[in-house]
């Protein structure tokens, strides 16, 4: 239990120095934005010590199956720190600050060809935004995506190379994907691959659709309002790590529905081994 306890309360620390790091980081925030985001915080944190300190999850999936969520909140965290970093640089350059800016600048150039997400994310932009405020959406754009796709490699060659989720342990389906009704829409395994599809399928097309929907609907939305630093990096990470996520549990739920299939296999194997035996 003390075990339990004190790795509830480390992740719900992490959680919340997680959405606290923009505000640490940047000056000039006004007051009430410090508050909001004490709250969000808070609570941040609060969810998160109480779904790990439970014994089986209501809300988190592949709790019990690291480095899962580990490595989505790495890439996140490297992700807001990197931004965070870049954008104080405007206001209180150093040595740390001018790398990163180079770095994400390149980064954002890199991506930012014909079609890619990167490019509609800045046509969505109003014609009468500044040269300067598109350097910085295209560099947040580029690092924030580009961090959202070595989040998946990664993933991938965990998954293929170190055969995540079973190597070092029994994968449980049922504690790991709380949030799964494996009585719904007959087999699991045709459940499992209809989820897998539909979750590959949003992550892969939600970054081209979500700059062409804020664009279609640019007369509702201020998009002049998420170009000052705090908005435009959470916006980013937003716009780049969920569908990246929604991707990874596709993949992960593919994964499963390959492990449940051998499973079968053996067990009808066996099965047949035995009865011809009995024979």
């Amino acid at each position: 239990m003390f075990a339990r306890l004190t790795g509830a309360f480390f992740r719900a620390v992490l959680i919340a120095l997680l959405v606290a790091t923009p505000s640490l980081l940047l000056s000039g925030v006004a007051p009430d934005t410090a508050q909001i985001v004490i709250i969000l915080a808070m609570l941040s944190a609060g969810l998160v010590f109480v779904e790990y300190f439970g014994k089986s999850p209501s809300i988190i999936e592949f709790r019990f199956a690291p480095p899962y969520n580990r490595l989505r909140f790495g890439a996140l965290a490297a992700t807001v720190l990197i931004l965070s970093l870049i954008m104080r640089g405007t206001t209180e350059p150093n040595a740390l600050n001018i790398l990163l800016s180079y770095a994400g600048t390149q980064v954002g150039l890199a991506l930012d060809f014909p079609y890619s997400p990167v490019r509609l994310t800045l046509l969505m932009l109003p014609e009468t935004t500044s040269a300067a405020d598109v350097a910085t959406v295209r560099m947040a754009a580029g690092v924030a995506y580009g961090m959202s796709i070595v989040m998946l490699l990664v993933f991938l060659v965990i998954v293929r190379l170190f055969w995540w989720p079973v190597r070092r342990r029994a994968f449980n389906v049922w504690i790991n994907l709380p949030l799964f009704d494996p009585t719904g829409g007959g087999d699991v395994l045709n459940k499992l691959g209809r989820d897998s599809s539909v979750n590959i399928s949003l992550g892969f097309l939600l970054p081209f659709l979500v700059p062409a929907g804020i664009k279609a609907a640019s007369g509702l939305v201020d998009i002049q309002s998420i170009l000052s630093p705090q908005p435009l990096i959470w916006t980013m990470c937003i716009w780049a790590f969920v569908p990246a996520t929604m991707i990874m549990r596709g993949i992960a739920m593919n994964r499963i529905s390959e492990l449940i299939r051998a499973k079968r296999r053996r067990a009808y194997a066996q099965a047949d081994a035995d009865g011809l035996q009995t024979a």
